[in-house]
């Protein structure tokens, strides 16, 4: 949001800030928060990019397509252990993963 924006919105009353601070997020919760949503974005871009659809990366993964869908949604039912175990399966290191946590 741009400054001139914000202002407008503070003189009229309205409090301006992100999702941390709505929800009163700890910084750690935060950035668990932040973290899962990397994890997420880069499993649907990395499926996209080998050209697989969410039911082919299911079968790969022994899973369902609604499953795949949660993951890339960020659905708070999936695990980062499961976001992590699918992107080593479309072939991400582990140094690639260590970069995204960074």
């Amino acid at each position: 949001m741009n400054t001139t924006k914000r202002k407008r919105l503070e003189a009229k009353g309205w409090k301006v800030g992100n999702a941390s601070d709505f929800l009163n997020l700890s910084p750690e919760e935060a950035a668990y928060v932040e973290v899962k949503l990397a994890l997420s974005k880069r499993l649907q871009e990395t499926r996209r990019v080998k050209n697989l659809s969410q039911e082919q990366l299911a079968q790969l993964l022994k899973s369902s397509q609604s499953r795949v869908a949660k993951m890339e949604a960020g659905d708070p039912t999936v695990s980062l252990d499961l976001l992590v175990r699918s992107l080593l399966a479309l072939g991400a290191s582990r140094k690639t993963l260590a970069r995204m946590l960074a």
